[in-house]
């Protein structure tokens, strides 16, 4: 066997989304590997020690190009969610934008953060585990859509220039008490993005809200079976983001991020009522399947060994709650 490639030295990194959810914890871990780091900010305020910030839009190509210059590295997670005003601009032009600044500048290695919403995750049947090679299909709305797109364009300047692109996709990001916002009746009657929500809602389940009664849900698909799902920790991605970083093996390949295995509803469901005191109710969602996130590739060719399953995140959920 021969001996693995030498890691892609790394010294400037350009960050588009450093200050969302990811990209702030993105960002501290390049400044933690002594990578100099620049970023766009664009309406959200970055503040991160030691990060040079440039104002602009995204859209812009001659910002994105000042962003870019120099960076032996770009990490691309810019995006917007169900907004019909700026997806556009922001995940679709911005990443042209991106992939041509990075083809001029010679980059080692671009790394595109995507989402499993590329795979049509809850709106089509997936009777088997969803890999990198599976079809890329949208579900209704902006956000799974510009999901695609950006997974397309990637691969495309990949095949037409060389472009080193690595694509982390990654499911469902959760930190914090996230777990415990998504299994509350009452913060989920009224989902505002395709893809997160619940299902029929009837009126004994409007009762609930009307009175305010809190309800660990179980949903259930079209056969009233559990539905299954895969999700993932932050501190996981970063972990995947990690491995990525300058690694010879991870160029020109497409990694799902997930947890280490899928959850039951119901199995979910009952480990948070009796670690709340909440009982639960069910929820049908006959539009909605179940689906696992096949995470084998990232396993076996870059050592990603998440380590946060759902009883893990649910105590750290939990413990995120309380704590001052």
């Amino acid at each position: 066997m021969s001996p693995p490639a030498p890691a892609i030295p790394l010294r400037t990194a350009a960050v588009f989304g450093a200050s969302g959810k990811l990209g702030r914890r993105m960002v501290a871990a390049l400044r933690a590997r002594g990578v100099a780091t620049r970023a766009l900010v664009h309406r959200t305020p970055l503040d991160a020690t030691g990060v040079e910030a440039v104002t602009g839009d995204i859209a812009d190509p001659r910002v994105v190009a000042t962003v870019v210059a120099g960076a032996d590295l770009v990490v691309h997670l810019a995006t917007a969610k169900e907004d019909a005003a700026t997806f556009f601009d922001a995940s679709i032009r911005g990443t042209f934008n991106v992939l041509e600044a990075a083809r001029t500048a010679k980059v080692r290695q671009v790394l595109l953060v995507g989402g499993d919403a590329a795979l049509g995750i809850w709106f089509y049947p997936s009777p088997a585990p969803l890999t990198e090679e599976s079809p890329l299909r949208a579900y209704p709305g902006h956000y799974a859509f510009s999901k695609v797109i950006e997974e397309t364009m990637a691969r495309q300047y990949a095949l037409q220039y060389g472009l080193p692109v690595t694509v982390l996709r990654s499911s469902w990001v959760f930190e914090g008490d996230d777990l415990l916002r998504h299994f509350s009746l009452l913060r989920n009657i009224d989902p505002a993005e395709p893809g997160h929500g619940f299902g029929e809602i009837t009126p004994e389940i409007m009762d609930l809200v009307r009175r305010r009664w809190e309800r660990i849900p179980i949903l259930v698909d079209a056969q009233g079976a559990p539905l299954r799902r895969h999700i993932v920790h932050l501190d996981d991605v970063l972990q995947a983001f990690g491995l990525m970083l300058g690694n010879p093996a991870a160029l020109g390949r497409t990694f799902n991020i997930a947890g280490p295995a899928p959850f039951d509803y119901a199995a979910a469901a009952a480990l948070l009522s009796s670690r709340l005191m909440l009982p639960t109710v069910t929820l049908r969602c006959p539009a909605y399947h179940g689906f696992e996130i096949d995470i084998s590739r990232a396993r076996r060719e870059l050592g990603y060994a998440p380590e946060n399953d759902f009883a893990r995140m649910a105590e750290r959920a939990i413990a995120a709650r309380i704590s001052p």
